[in-house]
């Protein structure tokens, strides 16, 4: 199948098709290309049946552990030592942070 009729069959899956996009699905269905027909037939299945999946799916808090560490790397600022900043100075190794802190 050619990528606009992967797409077409995507859009047939989601339930938004237009009119010209349905005159595009009756060629496809009406085609004498049995091969073609039932890839786009099973492509609009299988999408269908992601989007049943997807629907599906229950949102689970992660694990306490893993939100201790996150904010443990977020509190010492564990920023890769070779990124590069741009800034009106030119590039920057580093996090971007001078070194001494910024007090009001």
């Amino acid at each position: 199948m050619k990528e606009s009729q992967i797409d077409l069959a995507h859009t047939v899956a989601l339930g938004s098709i237009g009119d010209e996009d349905q005159r595009a699905v009756a060629d496809l269905l009406d085609t004498d290309d049995a091969v073609l027909r039932a890839a786009f037939t099973q492509e609009v299945q299988q999408t269908r049946e992601a989007i049943m999946l997807a629907a599906s799916a229950v949102a689970v808090p992660p694990p306490p552990a893993l939100r201790d560490r996150l904010l443990a790397a977020i509190a010492t600022d564990q920023a890769p030592p070779n990124t590069i900043h741009r800034s009106h100075h030119g590039l920057h190794h580093g996090n971007g942070r001078s070194a001494s802190p910024i007090h009001d």
